[in-house]
């Protein structure tokens, strides 16, 4: 039996230790996931910290009909979109030297820089086009991947793609535009 496993019964039997040993295995990666949906790093605590209360709340959901990392990575993307859908506010415009920094390549070591860059990119999108963009094209996911991490069927998923990206092609063409 894997050391999820045991924890999560071990949890679920009242080991108050024992989610504690859950925490401490996936926030890292939690950590790193929950970083794509704030860049503010009171929220991003938060926002971690969210994901493992959720997380606990639902254990009793866990069916064990996959790894238990799986499933808490489900919770963690739900938690995230949950979070932009209340922050969601008028689009975020991008100014004239975010949209000039965009179009340069980044150099080596300003990989945070261009990150920064990308997600005030995306965060002028709604929250349901940030969301599908960021698991594929930030994160890697396949349409598969997405349709199980957000819940929504595949084809939802490629047609929300498709809009995303020519909002965000619009987005980007009607700044150049501002700019000129």
């Amino acid at each position: 039996m894997d050391e999820d496993i045991a924890d999560v019964e071990a949890a679920q039997s009242g080991d108050g230790e024992a989610f504690g040993r859950v925490i401490r295995r996936h926030q890292g990666e939690i950590a790193g996931r929950m970083w794509r949906f704030t860049r503010d790093p009171a929220a991003h605590a938060d926002l971690v910290q969210d994901v493992f209360v959720n997380a606990y709340q639902s254990l009793d959901s866990y069916r064990r009909l996959g790894p238990f990392s799986h499933w808490l990575h489900k919770i963690a993307v739900r938690t995230g979109y949950a979070c932009w859908r209340r922050r969601a506010k008028e689009p975020v415009a991008l100014d004239e030297s975010a949209l000039r920094r965009l179009s340069e390549p980044p150099a080596g070591e300003d990989s945070k820089e261009a990150g920064e860059l990308v997600h005030r990119a995306l965060s002028c999108l709604p929250p349901r086009d940030r969301l599908v963009l960021t698991l594929m094209y930030l994160e890697g996911c396949s349409v598969t991947e997405v349709a199980e991490l957000s819940g929504w069927s595949i084809v939802m998923v490629k047609v929300q793609a498709w809009r995303a990206r020519g909002k965000l092609k619009k987005a980007l063409r009607n700044a150049e535009e501002a700019q000129r």
